[in-house]
């Protein structure tokens, strides 16, 4: 088994902006774009601060019942790393307007037939 190929420029570059994209409707709950950017499937998992989320519609059942208020954020540290052509992973510490906690945010992404997609997601707060 060969080691895929690490941060291809051109392949780093898409996640980044898919991951930037997902930023941007986080913090603006723009949960069209959200629901958007994770993979339509059962097999998509997102574990909350608060809730364990096992599918595509319990991660946009979840969304559309979210209080839209004080979602502003500052992104401390971002790791992108791609795994060949079609596999990335995104994960960063983050830290809530008016809060001292320190959070983070993982995240797996995959190259669908619809673009980059979330497949699995974990967002945790440090104590």
């Amino acid at each position: 088994m060969t080691t895929p190929e690490i941060n291809l420029p051109d392949v780093l570059a898409e996640v980044t902006a898919a991951f930037t994209r997902y930023e941007d409707a986080l913090v603006h709950n723009k949960v069209e774009v959200l629901d958007e950017l994770f993979w339509n499937s059962p097999h998509t998992l997102r574990y909350g601060a608060t809730e364990n989320l096992y599918g595509y519609e319990a991660i946009q059942a979840f969304r559309a019942s979210r209080p839209s208020q004080g979602l502003a954020r500052e992104l401390l540290r971002t790791v992108i790393t791609t795994y060949g052509r079609d596999l990335a992973t995104a994960n960063c510490e983050f830290r809530r307007e008016g809060s001292a906690r320190t959070g983070r945010q993982s995240q797996t992404w995959m190259r669908t037939g619809q673009g980059w997609r979330v497949v699995a997601a974990h967002v945790s707060l440090l104590a």
